[in-house]
């Protein structure tokens, strides 16, 4: 049994509890895409309790707290995490299209103190256990599945606990190309390939300068001097050094097996988290003959210059 405060010591509680605004207040700063936060004064106050009682930090209240974002993509950054925490993904379309929607978050390397789960009508799923150490993995859930609940984990101490991740929105179509197809390394069919020619957030022709295998993260990264660029979302391929080359780099699972090699290649893919992921790479010389046989029978869904 925990003893209560000395009476002599009551005073002085009341007294910091006024000096720091009579609340659980947070101190936080936020935009319609990120948020980042903390209840530094009420963390304050419980550690003055705890100085003077001898209570532990987990008899702290169970504070739960609102948070709003109007964005497509974002990060949450909770430091020092003590109750709850809802978010609330509110994006700028019509709540029509949100069954149609799928979320991904992707864990902060070091993300801590906390368990991420689903919400639904008061139902909890975990999502993301406290601890779980897998780099780089992402964890997505349909949008009308429920929403974002963050708790707090008990903890003696929450000073270098700071529990983190980036969020995307997208449709669901976009979002099984990234996640949940069953053969990620199969090759593409040459339908496919067209398709991704007209929709991919980057389509450009080079080769395999190099790759970096990423055993911890179970990726490759795939090292790309680019010949052509016919589109990208972001700036991935740039120019780099004196000799004005483009180059970038492209990510993909490392059960893959992406070795460099020669001759140029078609380079499809999607932005996702700030990094390309790869989608369908034909050797271009492939491509070139199924953009001919399309274009010949008028069933090619987009022009592109294919030389």
């Amino acid at each position: 049994m925990r003893s209560a405060p000395a009476a002599g010591l009551l005073p002085l509680l009341l007294g910091l509890r006024l000096l720091l605004g009579g609340g659980a207040a947070a101190q936080y700063s936020s935009d319609l895409c990120n948020w980042k936060g903390r209840k530094q004064s009420d963390r304050f106050y419980w550690m003055m309790v705890v100085a003077v009682s001898g209570l532990t930090h987990e008899s702290h209240k169970k504070d739960v707290e609102q948070v709003y974002l109007r964005c497509s993509e974002g990060s949450i950054e909770w430091m020092y995490p003590t109750g709850a925490l809802i978010v609330n993904l509110r994006p700028n379309t019509s709540p029509a299209s949100y069954k149609h929607l799928t979320v991904c978050i992707k864990p902060f390397k070091d993300s801590a103190g906390a368990n991420i789960y689903l919400e639904k009508t008061g139902e909890l799923k975990l999502l993301v256990r406290d601890g779980d150490r897998s780099p780089g993995k992402v964890y997505c859930f349909g949008y009308d599945q429920g929403g974002l609940f963050i708790e707090a984990t008990p903890q003696q101490d929450i000073s270098r606990k700071i529990t983190g991740f980036q969020y995307e929105l997208m449709s669901k179509g976009m979002a099984s190309d990234l996640h949940t197809v069953s053969a990620p390394c199969r090759p593409c069919s040459d339908t496919e390939v067209l398709l991704a020619v007209c929709t991919s957030d980057f389509v450009i022709r080079g080769s395999i300068q190099d790759v970096t295998n990423e055993a911890e993260e179970q990726e490759s990264i795939i090292h790309v001097g680019v010949n052509k660029l016919y589109r990208q979302k972001s700036k991935v391929f740039q120019l780099t050094g004196e000799s004005g080359n483009w180059r970038g780099q492209i990510k993909t699972p490392l059960e893959c097996g992406v070795k460099p090699g020669d001759g140029d290649f078609l380079f499809t893919g999607r932005m996702h988290f700030g990094e390309a992921r790869l989608g369908c790479a034909p050797r271009f010389k492939d491509f070139q003959r199924m953009y001919k046989e399309a274009k010949d029978k008028g069933l090619n869904p987009c022009e592109i210059g294919p030389d």
